[in-house]
């Protein structure tokens, strides 16, 4: 089913970026239909691509799919999901090394063990073809709480097989985010089986969470790795206005509550402060807030007129967004499929090919003209 066209006519226009005073013409015309893959799909969060080319995607429910072939298949649900508000089963990743260990990780907001509600949990999973088995929790952030909101979560996996994470400040942004001891509003690193690396950033420090890599973070949906310099980017969720751009550094501090340039849902100001020594400024702020989602990088063959731009979802505004890039300084912005819907997640398949998830709708295989 071809249910969108979308024809982008950039006329030639020059933007001088002051900072390297470089010129950039834009591309002329990118033509790409929308072609639908999977139908009767909720809210369908992380999107993944067994080396047979077949698809697995989570639904917040708890539920695993398999897409083989055209056909749609359940392969399993994840146990003690904590489902509530924004929680739920969230992304997955494959182990770099699948085709031998046949790992499968999960974020997804688990049922805390003392019972007190639930945080934002990473579990690894074996997929021997068939079904998913020998779930096991290697991360799981602490305290409980019954908060609905900010759980993250995003996973990557760098080049030397370390997994990335995210987890939102739950919703307690005076202490979390700047409280390297507490979990929330962090960026995390740990071994493939939880193991905390001896070179974190707060690995030596006493009442520290070692897996920390970054911290003073809101609610990040949104995590890729750079195609070439290989470097960890997020999105993040601002309040009202201040959603970021952020490239990830180890043991950096990005501000929230300190620093933002949003204001509180009724008005209010947060802080004064946009910007303080000691504290990262984002890529790039969007005033208003988009509720940026799933991220990429183009860098595909397929999409020539679009590769090293940034894609990423608005849930606020029910759109595509493309970022184009100058480096690491945004020179424009298109909104692409207006008013498709709430995007949850945007991916580049091994084989080049780009998808979109749209809660209530489904997942869209992007097909250039």
């Amino acid at each position: 089913m071809k249910g969108y066209l979308l024809m982008l006519l950039v006329f030639p226009q020059i933007f001088f970026c002051s900072k390297k005073d470089t010129t950039i013409m834009l591309p002329e015309i990118q033509e790409v239909d929308l072609e639908l893959v999977v139908d009767s799909v909720d809210i369908p969060w992380g999107m993944e691509f067994l080396p047979d080319g077949s698809m697995i995607y989570t639904e917040k429910e708890g539920m695993v799919y398999q897409v083989k072939e055209g056909k749609k298949q359940l392969l399993g649900t994840v146990p003690d999901v904590y489902y509530r508000g924004q929680g739920g089963l969230l992304d997955v990743k494959l182990h770099p090394d699948f085709q031998n260990n046949q790992k499968i990780y999960f974020s997804l907001s688990k049922n805390s063990p003392d019972g007190e509600g639930g945080n934002t949990a990473i579990v690894s999973a074996i997929f021997d073809g068939k079904e998913l088995k020998d779930f096991n929790t290697i991360y799981q952030a602490s305290p409980g709480s019954t908060k609905g909101y900010h759980f993250g979560s995003r996973i990557v996996f760098d080049d030397q097989g370390y997994i990335y994470f995210t987890i939102g400040d739950r919703g307690d942004h005076d202490q979390n985010p700047q409280d390297i001891k507490r979990d929330g509003g962090k960026v995390y690193r740990i071994h493939d089986d939880g193991r905390i690396p001896s070179d974190n950033p707060f690995a030596d420090m006493e009442g520290a969470k070692t897996a920390i890599w970054s911290y003073g973070h809101r609610n990040q949906q949104g995590m890729a790795v750079h195609p070439d310099t290989r470097e960890i980017w997020t999105n993040e969720h601002g309040p009202k206005g201040g959603d970021e751009l952020n490239i990830i550094k180890k043991g950096a501090n990005y501000g929230w509550p300190v620093i933002t340039y949003g204001i509180n849902y009724n008005g209010t100001i947060i802080t004064d402060l946009k910007e303080k020594e000691g504290m990262e400024q984002p890529v790039y702020y969007w005033i208003p807030s988009i509720g940026p989602s799933g991220m990429c990088f183009v860098s595909s063959p397929k999409y020539p007129e679009w590769k090293g731009n940034i894609l990423i979802g608005s849930l606020s505004f029910s759109y595509l967004e493309r970022l184009i890039m100058d480096g690491t300084k945004v020179v424009k912005r298109e909104k692409l499929f207006e008013n498709i819907g709430r995007v949850r997640n945007v991916v580049q398949a091994p084989d080049g090919y780009i998808y979109v998830s749209v809660e209530s709708k489904g997942i869209f295989k992007m097909m250039p003209k």
